[in-house]
């Protein structure tokens, strides 16, 4: 299980980058300062949690866990709501979208990232359900 981790925090990291460039040159002429400082807000999640997509998945290189695990998808979904949701509300006048459903989007996004760190702290506690690494086992 952790290499999906590692490639989804590889994938969302590589996309932060993108669209923090693309907020900092493709909308400044397009959106009003707000909308720029709600698209940053996004990216800047976005990064902390791929950070933490690729500390699960280098955790579970170690260590299997089932919270490890639960932590893992919770960021990814707070990535997805959180962060998207903030990037369309930024965006929003420019493709004429219309809000409404993003409200409540959002702040479960951030129930999401809040309970994968609470997942991420407990899984702490846990002892190993299974090592990856054994003594004399290579893994590719």
């Amino acid at each position: 299980m952790r290499k999906p981790f590692l490639r989804l925090g590889g994938l969302m990291a590589l996309l932060a980058v993108a669209l923090g460039a693309f907020g900092s040159h493709g909308l400044k002429s397009a959106v009003d300062a707000a909308g720029i400082n709600t698209f940053e807000i996004g990216v800047r999640y976005q990064f902390y949690h791929a950070f933490a997509l690729l500390a699960v998945g280098l955790l579970l290189y170690w260590r299997k866990n089932k919270l490890l695990t639960a932590a893992g998808w919770l960021f990814f979904t707070g990535i997805l709501l959180f962060s998207g949701s903030l990037y369309l509300l930024a965006m929003s006048e420019l493709f004429n979208l219309n809000t409404s459903a993003l409200g409540p989007i959002t702040p479960i996004g951030g129930v999401a990232f809040i309970a994968g760190w609470a997942c991420f702290i407990l899984a702490t506690f846990q002892k190993n359900e299974k090592s990856y690494r054994r003594k004399g086992s290579e893994e590719g």
